[in-house]
């Protein structure tokens, strides 16, 4: 009986039992976000204005020309990023595109194992196919692939920039984020990392492949000054539609802006706390944190108080996200989910039977999402902060905050 028992009902670990469940539903997720709603697209497309500029670059015309006073899609890229796009346009437009949902989707896969890999967890657990379930599930992935932009090769370049730079390989490090600033310049906060952690040759090679890339297309572009003259001014500007910026958001609702430069001195400052509390406490003793959380926090301050503010931006979180498996990160508590719900659930609010109401959340649900996780974050490090405040009075003097990654076991 006892062997007949074992037959019957063989142990499984719960890990295991959680890898078998994952794996068939993150496959099948990404499989479903790629074949059918990427491929499907939506009446955001993202794609064909970067395609168009890529051919008009290759034949010659001018790139930089478009009516800026719509509500559609505008190709904003620099010079640079348009020598970088170029190839995209060899081919006809439907299989560029298909192409370049399948880059997006590969680098997307390689993003979360190095994500996992840089935390020390192991592949072979559940966490690898948690983490592509979650990616996949998210507002921000499914709309860079439906849309099909670049966002997908910006996390990868913020994954390869802090792996690398934790490594102390400064050149190669500076190369990911490099190439994502010649494109777009929405990873240009990071710098303040090797600048603090004095890591000065990552500058080399961060700073200097865009300026090189721009030195080469300059001269071979139509209108290159008239990314300077056009695109640029209408980046600085504040827009009312498709911004979840706290500017753009207070400009859609018709908030005063007295408000919203306060709004914005607040997350400054609340950035500025948490910056120096991490440097101080987390940098000597656990490098990997001091390094994920300042990025997050440097990202989404960016996200909240400059003039443009995407919801699929927050893809950059992930790093952040994934501190919840390190002890001492900022993660661990609710009020933090609920702003990730908040700027990455795929859920609409709209309802037909409270318009107000639903539409209200449905516009603001980015905006207080990263603002709930900014929150979360400096109040987890005030409250630390004000811990060490206390135990320093104490005779038996003071500790700083521990931060030992989790052993997850499969």
């Amino acid at each position: 009986m006892p062997v007949l028992d074992k037959v019957l009902h063989p142990t499984m670990s719960g890990g295991r039992v959680l890898t078998l469940i994952l794996w068939p539903l993150a496959i099948l997720t990404i499989a479903h976000r790629t074949v059918i709603l990427a491929v499907n697209g939506d009446r955001t497309d993202d794609f064909t204005p970067v395609y168009n500029a890529a051919l008009h670059f290759l034949r010659g015309q001018s790139v930089y020309s478009e009516n800026y006073s719509t509500v559609d899609p505008h190709y904003l890229y620099p010079p640079s990023g348009t020598l970088l796009m170029a190839p995209i346009a060899y081919i006809d437009p439907e299989h560029s595109r298909w192409l370049f949902i399948i880059a997006s989707v590969i680098v997307l896969l390689i993003s979360a194992v190095l994500l996992v890999k840089l935390f020390g967890l192991p592949l072979d657990s559940w966490v690898l196919p948690a983490v592509l379930l979650f990616f996949f599930c998210t507002e921000t992935v499914t709309h860079t692939l439906v849309f099909t932009n670049f966002n997908a090769f910006v996390l990868l370049g913020e994954v390869l920039f802090l792996m690398w730079m934790r490594k102390r390989w400064d050149l190669l490090a500076g190369v990911p984020i490099g190439i994502t600033l010649a494109v777009k310049p929405v990873l240009a906060v990071l710098l303040l990392l090797p600048l603090l952690n004095r890591q000065w040759k990552v500058f080399i090679t961060a700073i200097g492949i865009p300026l090189l890339l721009t030195l080469i297309a300059w001269p071979v572009s139509n209108d290159p000054s008239s990314f300077l003259r056009r695109t640029t001014p209408y980046l600085a500007e504040v827009r009312d539609y498709y911004n979840s910026s706290i500017a753009g958001n207070g400009l859609y609702f018709g908030i005063a802006p007295w408000l919203l430069y306060v709004l914005r001195i607040a997350f400054v400052l609340m950035a500025v706390f948490s910056l120096w509390f991490l440097y101080r406490y987390y940098r000597q003793s656990d490098e990997l944190l001091w390094m994920t959380t300042s990025a997050g926090v440097l990202l989404c301050t960016s996200f909240l108080v400059s003039s443009l503010g995407q919801g699929y931006y927050s893809m950059l979180l992930f790093p952040l996200l994934m501190t919840v498996f390190v002890s001492g990160s900022t993660m661990r508590n609710w009020p933090a989910w609920v702003g990730v719900y908040g700027c990455m659930s795929l859920d609409s609010m709209l309802s037909h039977r409270w318009a107000a109401f639903g539409r209200a959340m449905e516009y603001n649900k980015v905006t207080w999402g990263w603002s709930l996780l900014m929150v979360a974050v400096f109040c987890v490090l005030l409250f630390r902060a004000l811990d060490i405040r206390a135990l320093s009075r104490r005779p038996s003097g003071h500790e700083h905050p521990s931060a030992h990654a989790v052993t997850v076991k499969s």
